[in-house]
């Protein structure tokens, strides 16, 4: 039984009349508030008890109606009591044609909905010119707080210095905004796991050496989006030194499949390296990249690695001897729930405001594909679905 801690003498002291269990029950609804839904080993190091006892509250707090445990055994507050109910928030997405971007928003409208929190969400069309105009009319709705998810360098100035006037917090996912909260991958560390990866199946499948190094970026999204690009690079180099002989070719993809084909295809042209590694800014680019070196009767000499683990690179690394080898993963069907934890924490003003919020990436292969999306590759097989 874990003893306890100082502050929690103190508070004894401090309220000669509490019960105890009371206390450490709303202890436990407080952190709920914030984090929304929690499995039992967390709450129990949050609250700072031991998992019995924070099993016995919340079986207690379940029976009264108060907490819920899902099917995946999460505790969350009931319906109605979730603090956020007031807030009124907006979210501009840059499209919804894209499967990262639709598992984005569907995971924060779900979150929002559970959460009480009434959101307005808006699809950008992939047009900078529909962004600014749905800037202006979430700022007309009297929104609490925006939501960014664009890769409009130019266009996210001009939100941001909106929004500041205005007063309004602005959360700006994976592409930086001036003044606002970064929510999204530390893109070097991301860019290293692609790098070292690609160097080691080189290792393995062109016995240590590459010819070229292609990287396929987006300059429209900015510099530090860009630095996916130069941590692989570095996490070639760290794995393979002589690698820094080999020629290193930049790109301009535009974050976009059909844009990255076009220039992969332009590139083959000029191109006659036989051992090429590929590090794109993101899975279209790595799949359009892909489709370039099919067509170009190429993809032996090739080797890509991409960013987002996206549906679209899930299936393809599902076929046998695909070139798309890796993805590095962001989860985005988890990324409504962390942004409306973080957004509750902002307007309720419990904590101090971040600078940034970076989650977590993981390298998906061929190898462990299973292991975390086994049952969408069994549904995949069996309705024979792919890009």
């Amino acid at each position: 039984m874990k003893r306890p801690s100082i502050a929690d003498e103190k508070q004894k002291e401090d309220v000669p009349y509490q019960i105890e269990a009371v206390a450490r029950a709303c202890r436990i609804l407080r952190i709920l508030q914030g984090q929304q839904n929690l499995p039992l080993f967390e709450l129990s190091e949050m609250v700072g008890l031991s998992r019995p006892t924070v099993f016995r509250l919340l079986a207690t707090l379940q029976a009264n109606g108060i907490v819920v445990k899902d099917d995946a055994r999460r505790y969350r507050l009931a319906g109605g009591l979730m603090q956020g109910q007031n807030y009124r928030i907006g979210y501009i997405a840059e499209t919804s044609a894209d499967s990262f971007y639709r598992a984005v928003s569907r995971g924060l409208v779900e979150s929002a909905a559970q959460a009480g929190i009434d959101l307005i969400a808006l699809d950008s069309h992939n047009s900078p010119e529909i962004a600014l105009a749905n800037a202006k009319r979430l700022l007309a709705e009297k929104i609490d707080l925006a939501i960014e998810f664009h890769a409009y360098g130019q266009v996210a100035s001009v939100i941001s210095a909106r929004g500041n006037r205005r007063t309004v917090p602005l959360i700006a996912v994976e592409i930086p905004h001036p003044n606002a909260i970064y929510f999204g991958v530390d893109n070097c560390q991301a860019g290293l796991v692609a790098g070292r990866y690609l160097a080691r199946w080189a290792e393995q499948n062109f016995n240590g050496q590459t010819d070229e190094i292609l990287l396929i970026g987006a300059t429209r999204a900015g510099a530090l989006p860009q630095a996916r690009l130069t941590g692989s690079l570095l996490g070639i180099h760290q794995v393979l030194p002589d690698s820094a002989n080999a020629r290193i070719t930049m790109i301009d993809g535009d974050w976009r499949r059909d844009m990255s084909h076009d220039a992969v295809k332009s590139y083959l042209k000029t191109s006659t390296a036989s051992r090429i590694l590929v590090s794109a800014i993101n899975d279209p680019s790595a799949i359009g990249a892909l489709e370039a070196f099919k067509d170009a009767g190429r993809l032996h000499n090739c080797a890509i690695v991409g960013q987002n683990g996206s549906i679209e690179a899930r299936l393809e690394m599902h076929h046998a001897s695909s070139r798309l080898i890796g993805s590095v993963a962001y989860f985005p069907e988890r990324y409504g729930e962390q942004l409306i934890r973080l957004v509750v924490e902002l307007l309720s003003q419990r904590n101090p405001a971040p600078r940034a919020v970076f989650i977590k990436h993981l390298l998906l292969t061929p190898a462990n594909l299973k292991q975390h999306y086994g049952r969408e590759l069994q549904a995949a097989s069996l309705t024979g679905e792919g890009w």
